[in-house]
């Protein structure tokens, strides 16, 4: 579960600004905070004034917010254990993506896929070269394009750490009933598609004077 990057450029340590501000989502504020609780402002289409159905809802809202969290938290300890930024880690996924997709990126490519500049980019790739992370080679296909790959170590720590999170979700998904998996899923595909139809930013009301 991959979050897109902000527009604009990173800063130059590559901590971009990935997770700042809330999340809202109908009629929810959720901080990203993980000492802050969910509040509603209003309670859900579908709920009325029944206490039981609000809360079932708190509690739902309240089991993503917690989700949240974990796994950002989770990106966090895996970026510190290999002293990246948040630009610099979501790079080398898109990077080892394009890899097993047999479509290697370009500086240019990866700018696009980063909405940064090329000027952040070029910066983001020699720090990455310079720890080791990433590094340059000749297009087999073409010779006048640079490609830019993850090295063989960073390769085989990134899977590492991914491919252990993958198997303990595939756990716990595996333990569900099918009924149970559809109910999820359906609520996970309306959860992104709001989000991801949101318009920013969002209108503000102003008292009459």
């Amino acid at each position: 579960m991959h979050s897109l990057p902000p527009q604009g450029s990173p800063p130059l340590d590559g901590r971009g600004a990935e997770d700042a501000g809330a999340v809202h989502y109908a009629g929810w504020v959720m901080p990203s905070d993980s000492s802050a609780r969910a509040e509603p402002s209003t309670l859900a289409a579908g709920s009325g004034t029944d206490p039981e159905g609000a809360g079932r809802l708190d509690g739902l809202v309240e089991a993503v917010r917690c989700y949240r969290n974990a796994e950002s938290s989770m990106r966090g300890k895996s970026r510190d254990s290999m002293h990246l930024g948040k630009t610099d880690m979501t790079a080398l996924r898109l990077m080892l993506r394009a890899g097993q997709a047999g479509r290697p990126l370009t500086a240019a490519a990866l700018a696009r896929e980063l909405e940064i500049s090329t000027a952040a980019t070029t910066v983001l790739i020699d720090r990455l070269e310079k720890s080791g992370h990433a590094e340059r080679r000749r297009s087999g296909t073409d010779g006048r394009s640079i490609e830019i790959w993850p090295t063989a170590a960073t390769d085989d720590e990134v899977r590492s750490t991914m491919g252990t999170m993958h198997e303990r979700m595939m756990e716990i998904a595996g333990a569900l009933s099918p009924e149970e998996s559809d109910t999820i899923r359906r609520f996970l595909d309306g959860l992104g598609k709001a989000m991801l139809e949101l318009d920013f930013p969002f209108p503000q009301s102003h008292p009459k004077a």
